[in-house]
């Protein structure tokens, strides 16, 4: 839709556009808007409008002791820091935790590239909709792994808030230590994006 130029008046034949005889409905001006920030790569964009986006593990993300962090930032001059803090660190000062504070784009990165081998390895995903199966009775196996394995490739063109939104699905915690972090899966979060990918996919083939 949003490389249509019929919404903007005009007719296209063999790659050629030309002045339609219809009434535009989209102004040029938002057109060319909205192709600006379609040529700007997609990390960028992401990159762009993480700020303006709720923190990606924020309420997912517990440290060694138990104890939740929080998404902070600070600016400097005209950049802007993220942080995930612990909430013990912020009631009894630094050093109360041996993970006091965690940069939020490095431990973001790290549960996404978790989340995306989970996507391409057919053994957790099998395992995990065994598991699930009282929530998938409308969703097969093999459904499940050939949804998700095209969710790997499309999430770099996603926006921020929807990758938060699928994150949201899958992941019930995150625990970070001084040796690494543990990703704990939810149970019916597969499911459920393998179903929302499913009907996607039939609707785009309807």
């Amino acid at each position: 839709m949003l490389n249509n130029r019929a919404y903007i008046g005009e007719a296209v034949h063999k790659d050629e556009s030309y002045p339609g005889e219809h009434d535009a409905i989209i102004d040029r001006e938002t057109w060319d808007r909205v192709h600006a920030i379609l040529q700007e790569s997609p990390r960028k964009r992401a990159a762009r409008t993480r700020a303006e986006t709720p923190a990606l593990l924020k309420g997912l993300l517990f440290g060694p002791d138990g104890a939740a962090f929080s998404p902070t930032h600070t600016r400097k001059g005209d950049r802007l820091y993220r942080y995930y803090v612990s909430q013990t660190v912020l009631k009894h000062g630094a050093g109360s935790c041996p993970v006091g504070r965690v940069p939020a784009g490095e431990i973001e990165a790290a549960v996404i590239d978790q989340l995306r081998a989970v996507f391409r390895q057919p053994e957790i995903v099998a395992g995990t909709w065994k598991a699930a199966r009282a929530h998938a009775d409308d969703v097969s196996e093999a459904d499940a792994l050939a949804a998700l394995q095209q969710l790997d490739p499309l999430w770099d063109e996603l926006f921020p808030a929807e990758q938060a939104r699928i994150v949201a699905l899958l992941v019930e915690r995150v625990d970070i230590g001084t040796e690494g972090l543990n990703v704990r899966l939810r149970v019916d979060g597969l499911c459920g994006v393998a179903r929302e990918m499913l009907a996607d996919s039939t609707g785009e083939a309807a």
